[in-house]
């Protein structure tokens, strides 16, 4: 009796365990249903000047969130890729540590302001804010344009909200191992997220026109889409950190979110020095 009660034990704790580990399986392939059937485009084009080495990494890292959450990731290099009738098909742009000048003329910069107007998700990552740094309408949509940044090291971010999607798993203070970003002609509508905690850094020509922080992620609305911003990212190694990944995620989960194809009713851009909205 001993025995049998035994035996039922043990497979009542497998029945268990095996439950757990599916429903555990279930919540995490369901977390971003949101994401279903999404379709993104990570654009990788850099301009004459410093190229990161990351790039790769960072794709790579892309389209496994692809596959794990259910959305098509495409990427290129191309700038040709930057019409009307080919960005239609995308729920977001993702300018992957993009740098300098990407475009090769106007055509290709109108389709972006129109994708925008359309209602069309625009996501930058580290070196993106140094993409287009002559072209103010790609500034404002960014949100700022890169400045310089500190030497490779050790410091701290810190959260200031933890109920946005790309902020809500991180720890308060984030302990970093990256290049603190720091950027000029900012966005003043910016919902910024997280600030670097420049106490923790080490760089003796460190701005201070925001006091002890400066900011390093942040989300907003401009010109008919949303657009968000991650100033981390440097190392190759930091796009196989799970916590890095869904920081990722998050913010694609965010932008997406926005529209599910861009309207282009709503698109008005004949020209990239059109007025600025503000």
């Amino acid at each position: 009796m001993k025995k049998l009660l035994g035996i039922t034990c043990l497979l009542t704790a497998i029945v268990a365990f095996g439950f757990a580990c599916t429903s555990a399986k279930r919540s995490a392939s369901s977390s971003n249903a949101s994401l279903k059937n999404k379709r993104v485009l990570v654009y990788t084009k850099n301009g004459k000047g410093y190229v990161h080495q990351n790039i790769a990494a960072a794709t790579s890292s892309l389209q496994q969130l692809g596959r794990e959450n259910g959305f098509v990731v495409d990427v290129s290099d191309k700038p040709e890729d930057f019409t009307e009738e080919n960005l239609k098909k995308y729920n977001v742009l993702i300018f992957n540590n993009t740098n300098n000048d990407v475009f090769t003329s106007d055509e290709q910069k109108v389709a972006l302001m129109r994708y925008v107007q359309a209602g069309g998700g625009f996501i930058g990552i580290h070196s993106a804010s140094g993409t287009e740094r002559n072209w103010p309408w790609f500034k404002r949509l960014l949100g700022a344009t890169f400045l310089r940044h500190a030497a490779h090291q050790k410091f701290k971010d810190i959260v200031i909200d933890n109920t946005h999607p790309s902020t809500a798993s991180l720890p308060q203070i984030w302990e970093c191992d990256d290049e603190c970003y720091y950027v000029k002609e900012v966005n003043p509508d910016l919902h910024v997220l997280v600030v670097h905690d420049l106490s923790s850094v080490d760089d003796k020509d460190k701005p201070v026109f925001y006091g002890q922080t400066f900011p390093s992620v942040w989300c907003h609305e401009f010109d008919g889409g949303r657009q968000w911003y991650t100033t981390l990212g440097h190392d190759s190694a930091t796009y196989s950190n799970p916590v890095f990944q869904k920081h990722l995620l998050g913010g694609i989960e965010w932008v997406a979110g926005g529209n599910d194809k861009p309207d282009y009713s709503k698109a008005k851009a004949k020209s990239p020095d059109d007025p600025l909205p503000y």
